[in-house]
């Protein structure tokens, strides 16, 4: 017996290991880790021989081999089938599951893990649903684990899959095994990973609650590797969604208990994602740091050299070109040292990437155009040995970019065009778009103008199917949302618009506009970190349906001109170009701002918004005066989303006064309808104390008092304005107007846009639970949601995009903010005479808002465009 028990803690010693997952798009996955066998085992000659090939195959899977790792791998479960060992058998078959997976074989992956499965009594029942409904049947207890860590594997194969929901539920009847078996660290293991499912749905609220759940039982267990990797989850996931200073601070609780352990390689893992959290925060000095930090802190050579790239390519950013040179033959050094494997090729090539950055920046001291392809042609090399299919693609396609940027253009199209092959026989979409993309810029340079607009519209359509797992798992996107997603379609639309003969078609117009609603959409997941906003309406509906008196008009900022697309209701798609180059137009609209809010430069203001209008209206003019229009729906582009459209002026007048304007992110996103035939009631809170560093608005009393004096108001004022009596004000009665008159801020980014209550600051990530909470438990949504005294971030030639941020993610129908900050006394009149308006149910919100901007500019005391024209109006207008 004694025996025996020696022999099963040498098999738990064998079996506990951890099997490293690489991370599907950015999955921070937990490894599984295989339980020993407890149950009394055949003891047959061919055991011994069966386990060492177990541990050969765990050796080479660790050194990222994974293709030998199967073949050694099968002759263990031959072997263990000979000895009718199938515990054994199915835990093997776990792990070549786990190795297709890395090379992306998900038929191979799903057959191996149907085997496991079967093995242990745990049939699949088909008919049941995508993945059938399943039993466990009769499993002896002692087995168990095994069955619930082969369930793990499945559910990592199903969340590669895009099967988020299948792999939710698969992790949960792990967890009932764990919960069975009492694995106190298994179930912790569990619900770290199935944070990650819930991301891929789109649930990071339930994603962060359930990893902070998780740290919080972390917190009461003696400091240990599972509770540096619990904690450090939590903060990649924080860095993810865009909580940025939140997760730089859990990580730091993070090192705080790596620094505690004798094991130096959990210091580096959170240093490297510290300086992830600070890259993001563009704090390149702090981040530069961190990877120095974890480079010295640890004695692996992948994590070093994985460090040090990371560290390269921030300084050739911040263009330290003396440090580049100092840091580069060291990291060429150990790059050379390293053994073949997936992680070595992915150094490799981030190497040549930050070489090619070099060359550019400096012509002297750099490798040669030779030098850098060979370090590619050499991972290329290695990755085909591997039988690794997604980094032989990933070498293959950063290779034909280099010969992209040499002019050698034949060869670089026929690179690319291996590389997306491969990408394709695995599915792996994440990297097919940049393909597919470079295969379009290269068509393009050959001239081969209709195969480059198919090669780009397959692009667009690839980043599309993405779009959930872009903004859920990647966070590596977000830092080059504007240099790798938004480029794609702005490309794209650039060819469509490129006159074919003497015209545009309609085809490539309605195509153009797609895809500019669809860049739209995008950025705003971006902005958000989470695909949240669905499509609510057909493109064309909008207009030529819901309302026959509005125009759409869709201005679009290219490097060499600037282009409009123009939908009148029941009219083809109209299409003007001002061949103006994306520089000046930028400066022009800069200009206009800052002359629009000083005081004194009116006359300098008229003439820059003459030149804006002179672009986008003039050449529309006749056409919206034979459509009746009476209101311009804009989908503005860039840095005119930091213009108010009101104040373009035709030379006598200012747009206002000739139109109602409203803005929306995309017509799909949005339903046009009238105000409901119902009293109107409003929640009116405001404060007009100074509170959370911000200076008192003395006027917010009176313009509530107005508010109230127009329509029926519940008015919270100063301390009776929290965020809690907000929402329980909001759950409580069906009011369809809430009005907040308080300091705010719109950015470009998510973790600064907010606006104040007396007691905190609400973010525009908490909205959703501020507004939309009412939708569960009413019918009738927020039809207006007005914020006053809101202003864009100084500095932010994006900021304008929270505004839209703040309009979906509240849920209100129509938003009403200011893109600077207002004199609070001019503010009262307008909101004032714009809720007198609005009780003439006749009026569009559109019109309503226009009138009391009007009331405005009528007033000698408020008729600069400083005080009237920064009122836009964001969604329904109706």
């Amino acid at each position: 017996m004694i025996r025996k028990k020696s022999r099963f803690r040498k098999i738990k010693r064998l079996l506990s290991v951890l099997l490293l997952l690489a991370m599907f798009l950015g999955a921070g996955l937990l490894p599984p880790t295989f339980a020993y066998i407890t149950a009394q085992t055949p003891t047959t000659q061919s055991l011994p021989n069966a386990e060492n090939l177990v541990e050969q195959g765990r050796k080479l899977y660790e050194a990222e081999q994974f293709a030998q790792a199967i073949t050694i791998w099968q002759q263990a479960v031959a072997a263990f089938k000979a000895s009718g060992d199938e515990p054994r058998q199915a835990m093997t078959l776990g792990n070549i599951s786990l190795a297709y997976q890395q090379l992306e074989q998900w038929t191979q992956a799903q057959s191996a893990i149907a085997s496991s499965l079967n093995l242990q009594g745990y049939p699949v029942k088909q008919g049941r649903g995508a993945e059938g409904q399943r039993g466990r049947g009769e499993i002896p207890i002692q087995n168990l684990e095994i069955l619930a860590q082969v369930l793990d594997i499945q559910g990592r194969l199903q969340l590669a899959q895009s099967k988020a929901e299948n792999a939710l539920n698969t992790w949960r009847e792990a967890a009932d095994i764990y919960t069975q078996l009492g694995d106190r660290n298994s179930i912790i293991r569990n619900r770290i990973n199935s944070a990650q499912a819930l991301q891929a749905l789109g649930l990071f609220r339930q994603a962060q609650k359930t990893l902070t759940e998780t740290t919080q039982l972390l917190q009461n267990q003696p400091n240990s590797a599972l509770k540096v990797t619990g904690v450090r989850s939590l903060g990649n996931v924080l860095l993810a969604i865009g909580d940025l200073e939140q997760s730089r601070q859990v990580l730091e609780q993070s090192l705080a208990v790596a620094s505690k352990l004798p094991d130096k390689q959990a210091i580096a893992d959170v240093l490297l994602s510290l300086g992830n959290t600070a890259r993001a925060q563009q704090d390149s000095q702090a981040a530069i740091d961190f990877y120095q930090q974890a480079a010295n802190a640890t004695k692996s050579p992948i994590t070093r050299i994985n460090a040090q790239t990371n560290q390269l390519r921030l300084l050739l950013e911040t263009k330290r070109l003396a440090d580049v040179k100092t840091l580069l033959p060291q990291i060429q050094t150990q790059i050379g040292n390293l053994p073949s494997s997936r992680t070595a090729i992915y150094a490799r090539i981030n190497l040549a990437e930050s070489l090619t950055q070099f060359k550019q920046k400096s012509a002297t001291d750099s490798p040669s155009w030779l030098d850098i392809a060979q370090i590619l042609s050499t991972a290329v090399q290695q990755a085909q040995d591997l039988q690794d299919r997604r980094t032989q693609s990933y070498a293959l396609g950063v290779l034909g970019n280099l010969y992209e940027q040499k002019g050698q253009l034949t060869d670089a199209q026929n690179l690319t065009q291996q590389a997306l092959f491969l990408a394709q026989t695995i599915d792996a979409r994440d990297i097919a778009y940049r393909w597919e993309w470079q295969l379009g810029r290269l068509l393009k340079a050959r001239g081969n103008i209709q195969e480059a607009i198919a090669a780009y519209d397959r692009a667009v359509k690839s980043l599309q199917s993405l779009r959930y797992d872009l903004v859920a798992i990647n966070p590596d996107v977000q830092f080059d949302f504007r240099d790798r997603v938004e480029p794609v379609y702005r490309q794209l639309v650039e060819l469509l618009l490129q006159p074919q003969g003497n015209q545009t078609s309609q085809a490539n117009l309605q195509k153009a506009r797609e895809t500019i609603e669809s860049l739209q959409l995008a950025e705003l997941d971006n902005f958000f970190r989470e695909a949240c906003l669905d499509t609510v309406s057909q493109i064309d509906q909008v207009i030529d349906q819901k309302d026959q008196t509005a125009a759409a008009i869709y201005p679009i900022i290219l490097p060499d001109r600037l282009e409009v697309i123009l939908k009148l209701p029941q009219k083809p798609v109209l299409h003007y170009t001002a061949a103006v180059a994306q520089t000046q137009v930028e400066k022009t609209l800069d200009a206009l701002r800052q002359n629009l809010i000083e005081p004194d430069t009116l006359v300098e203001a008229k003439a820059l918004s003459q030149q804006v209008y002179n672009w986008l209206i003039q050449p529309a003019v006749t056409d919206l005066a034979k459509s009746q229009v009476k209101t311009l729906v804009f989908v503005l582009d860039g840095a005119l989303r930091n213009i108010p459209m009101a104040a373009l002026y035709d030379g006598k007048q200012y747009l206002i006064e000739k139109y109602g304007i409203a803005l929306t992110p995309g017509l799909q996103l949005i339903n046009p309808q009238p105000l409901q035939e119902k009293t109107l009631e409003a929640i009116a809170a405001g404060l007009s104390q100074p509170r959370q560093g911000f200076s008192a608005l003395p006027n917010v009393k009176l313009e509530l008092a107005e508010i109230r004096a127009e329509i029926p108001s519940n008015v919270l004022l100063n301390n009776e304005f929290t965020s809690t009596a907000l929402q329980n004000q909001i759950n409580s009665l069906p009011f369809p107007v809430v009005h907040l008159a308080t300091h705010g801020q719109f950015s470009s980014k998510a973790e600064e846009t907010f606006i104040v209550a007396w007691d905190k600051r609400i973010y525009v990530n908490e909205l959703d639970n501020l507004v939309r909470n009412r939708e569960q438990n009413r019918p009738d949504a927020v039809e207006l949601l007005v914020l006053s005294a809101c202003e864009t971030a100084a500095g932010d030639k994006r900021a304008a995009l929270g505004i839209a941020g703040v309009a979906v993610r509240a849920g209100a129908r129509s938003t009403v903010a200011s893109l600077w900050s207002l004199n609070d006394e001019s503010t009262a009149a307008l909101m004032s005479e714009f809720y007198r308006e609005l009780a003439d149910r006749s009026l569009t919100k559109a019109e309503a808002l226009r009138r009391a901007q009007l009331s405005l500019l009528q007033n000698p005391k408020y008729q600069r465009p400083l005080f009237w024209a920064p009122y836009v109006l964001l969604g329904n207008w109706l």
